[in-house]
C-alpha cells in the first residue's frame, strides 16, 4: 500500500545561479556524506547532482506529507547509491522508500514513493 508520493522538478540554471552566488548553499542542502561525493565531480556534474538532491529532498518531504520546515530539513534527508549506482534515501527512513532521479539539459526531477507495509 502506498502511503505517500512526492515529485519535484528544478531548473539547473536556478541551482547554478544560487551556487555561484552563495557557496554556503551546498552546506544547506547536502549532508557531509553527500558533500564528499559532490566535491569529486566536474563543475557541470556538480550542478546536476546538487539539483537532483534538492529535488529529491523536496519530493521526499512531500511524500512524507510534512514539506520542508520545522518537522524536516534538507539535512535530515540523505541519499546514497547502491552497488549498481541506483540512488536511494538512506535517512531518515530507508525501508519502503523508492526514489527516481532524472536530469535533462535544463531540469532535474525526482520522484519518491513511500510504501506502508501491510501487516
Amino acid at each position: 500500500m502506498i502511503s505517500g508520493i512526492g515529485i519535484d522538478i528544478v531548473e539547473l540554471d536556478r541551482i547554478r545561479n544560487i551556487y555561484a552566488k552563495q557557496s554556503k548553499f551546498v552546506d544547506r542542502i547536502l549532508t557531509e556524506k553527500e558533500k564528499a561525493v559532490f566535491f569529486t565531480l566536474s563543475e557541470e556534474r556538480k550542478i546536476e547532482y546538487l539539483a537532483g538532491r534538492f529535488a529529491t529532498k523536496e519530493a521526499f518531504s512531500k511524500a512524507m506529507g510534512t514539506g520542508l520546515g520545522s518537522h524536516l530539513s534538507f539535512l535530515d534527508i540523505e541519499t546514497e547509491k547502491d552497488e549498481s549506482g541506483k540512488p536511494f534515501i538512506a535517512k531518515p527512513v530507508k525501508e519502503g522508500v523508492h526514489l527516481s532521479i532524472s536530469h535533462s539539459k535544463e531540469y532535474a526531477v525526482a520522484q519518491v514513493v513511500i510504501e506502508k507495509k501491510i501487516k
